[in-house]
């Protein structure tokens, strides 16, 4: 007589619990994955539109025999600057000029109302920011990214700022996936936050977790790009 093992098998209820023990550590894992891999894609964003504005001054020096544009109150008018390189960047929508007394026509739309608006956030969230910094030009690129061109009335800050996934995608706030540059008086391009730009603090003051102030987040741009695991450390 032929001796058959029997086959161990599982019960439905053993089923049903590993099951229930899967779908709790995939509940308790998902959020964690899910904002690594948003950490991981606004890095690449925010690398990529650096890349992009730098090209863009890169190739308008080469087409002007060698011309570096500088804040150096060289520039006529507030939308001077979006003028000379807007031509540089791969737009799909040109927006204008968004800020004045009757109507805004840019994209972005804002108000005279004070220059504090509700489109983007500050770093924590605390406050609104500063939209008189976005409104000189402002264009949509082919990739959804959306330039800001700053021209400031003395012609001496002239600051680039990108939002990297576009403003109708979250989280729309400074630092987080808005990200401002400035060119300096001898015509480089720095992220904002590195010494010798305007919103350099050596407390923080500009990209720090518990400041109110409308402009923080506007020097988080310098840690973004250098600072290993800086978008995993975003405050909520």
């Amino acid at each position: 007589m032929t001796n058959r093992k029997k086959k161990a098998a599982f019960t439905l209820a053993e089923v049903l619990i590993t099951l229930g023990i899967i779908g709790v550590i995939a509940a308790l894992l998902m959020p964690m994955l899910i904002e690594n891999f948003q950490a991981v894609v606004l890095e690449s964003q925010l690398k990529k539109g650096a890349s992009t504005i730098y090209q863009a001054l890169e190739h308008y020096q080469a087409d002007n025999d060698g011309e570096v544009i500088k804040a150096d109150n060289a520039l006529v008018g507030a939308q001077e600057l979006g003028r000379m390189i807007r031509g540089y960047f791969n737009i799909l929508i040109y927006c204008g000029y968004a800020y004045n007394d009757s109507k805004a026509v840019g994209c972005v739309s804002f108000n005279s109302e004070g220059n504090v608006n509700e489109v983007y956030r500050n770093y924590n969230n605390t406050n609104g920011f500063r939209n008189n910094l976005l409104d000189d030009d402002q264009f949509i690129l082919m990739d959804g990214s959306m330039i800001f061109i700053e021209c400031g009335n003395d012609r001496t800050h002239l600051y680039i700022t990108v939002d990297v996934n576009g403003f109708k995608k979250r989280p729309n706030r400074v630092g987080h996936d808005l990200f401002m540059f400035q060119i300096d008086k001898n015509g480089k391009l720095l992220p904002m936050g590195a010494p010798g730009t305007d919103y350099y603090s050596e407390d923080d003051e500009y990209c720090s977790t518990t400041s109110v102030s409308d402009m923080n987040g506007a020097g988080c741009t310098y840690k973004a790009l250098n600072e290993k695991g800086y978008f995993k450390r975003l405050p909520k």
